[in-house]
């Protein structure tokens, strides 16, 4: 299902009578759900002069694994964020960082059975991950930029799947 498929839907899920909600899931089937979403970060030549294998290490310790780790730990907390998330029992999450020249590519791949999706899940795992590759590089380049974070499919649920027109990120 692409994008225009998924637009067809006029109403807005978390409002009822003009005021907002969470919405009510208890008739939903209980089914296999997935998401993955993405974002790109552009670091700039001097952050990346510290890449060494495959990583870079900061006073703060090592910038991707400790990236990895906060998404991972974001996926698990995006119902305390989100205000009309509900709190999922998340059954999978993986995050990779991608270097591709001066950015980088941060995937957050999340999945459960239960009653709704995990797309909010996948863009807080990616984004907390993001964010947490700023802070540590930050006193080497206050000009890095988190470029986009972004949907790019879901599995599952009353709406089908839904795959982003381009998938591929910016180089």
């Amino acid at each position: 299902m692409n994008q225009s498929t998924l637009s067809k839907q006029q109403d807005f899920t978390h409002l009822h009578q003009g005021k907002p909600t969470m919405v009510d899931v208890t008739q939903k089937n209980m089914t296999h759900r997935s998401a993955t979403a993405e974002a790109v970060v552009k670091l700039g030549a001097v952050v990346m002069e510290k890449l060494h294998d495959g990583e870079i290490r900061s006073a703060k310790g090592p910038v991707f694994l400790t990236a990895i780790i906060a998404g991972t730990m974001a996926t698990k907390q995006t119902s305390s964020l989100i205000p009309f998330c509900h709190p999922l029992p998340l059954e999978h999450a993986d995050i990779t960082v991608e270097v591709i020249g001066e950015k980088l590519r941060i995937s957050c791949h999340v999945a459960t059975s239960y009653k709704t999706g995990v797309e909010m899940e996948a863009m807080t795992g990616a984004s907390v991950a993001a964010l947490t590759v700023y802070d540590m590089c930050k006193s080497l380049n206050k000009g890095i930029v988190i470029e986009s974070v972004r949907l790019l499919r879901k599995t599952g649920g009353k709406s089908g799947d839904y795959i982003a027109d381009n998938q591929e990120a910016e180089k």
